[in-house]
């Protein structure tokens, strides 16, 4: 137990970098567009994130909604750039591989607080953990990093006439998701990083198979 007190740290910071990336996926403020007709976009400010865009409008254009409009994309939308569709996949799958790098550690961790001395098993779980970990966050890295690229070079979107979205901003920012994201990258890197660090104690009462 006195050796897995690192591994203990990286499965704190492996679980705050998953729910970071579910968190980021879920959010629209992907790319902030500024805009200067406000006849539809009120506020001037339209959110664009990988699943929706959304903008505040007091024209009432999406009952139910009140003064916001959202607008789902669709997988037929051609018009969408192939970063927002990366990101979509690449998210899934960073959420479902860093949920296996949790298992793996979970049961790693617990052989080791319960004194199941079965070094090999528990070596590998810590092994398999950190790849998990390391594979999750390269699958955020490159969503953050190619929109963060997008918004920088302030690149437009030719949105469907159906999206009530100008085809270019005066100007855009990254929106929270990107900072979130990079956040999630970092532990999920470091997460994976100390899993490889593990060594087995050695002892008289050791049993390696």
């Amino acid at each position: 137990v006195s050796t897995s007190h690192l591994q203990l740290a990286t499965f704190a910071l492996g679980t705050v970098g998953w729910i970071l990336c579910t968190v980021s996926m879920g959010i629209v403020e992907w790319r902030v567009w500024h805009v200067d007709n406000t006849t539809i976009i009120s506020s001037g400010i339209a959110w664009v994130g990988i699943w929706k865009v959304c903008f505040i409008s007091y024209l009432h254009i999406s009952p139910g909604y009140k003064e916001q409009f959202c607008h789902k994309f669709s997988g037929y939308d051609s018009s969408i750039p192939h970063e927002i569709y990366a990101a979509q996949g690449l998210l899934l799958i960073a959420m479902f591989m860093g949920l296996l790098g949790l298992t793996a550690t979970i049961f790693a961790l617990r052989n080791v607080y319960m004194g199941i001395t079965h070094k090999t098993l528990i070596t590998r779980f810590f092994l398999v953990g950190g790849f998990f970990y390391i594979l999750a966050g390269l699958c955020v890295l490159i969503p953050v990093s190619w929109n963060f690229y997008s918004v920088t070079h302030n690149q437009s979107i030719t949105f469907p006439s159906s999206y009530f979205m100008p085809s270019s901003p005066v100007a855009q920012e990254a929106g929270a998701a990107i900072p979130i994201g990079i956040i999630a990258v970092i532990l999920l890197l470091l997460s994976g990083t100390f899993s490889f660090s593990y060594r087995f104690p050695v002892t008289a009462n050791t049993i390696a198979k």
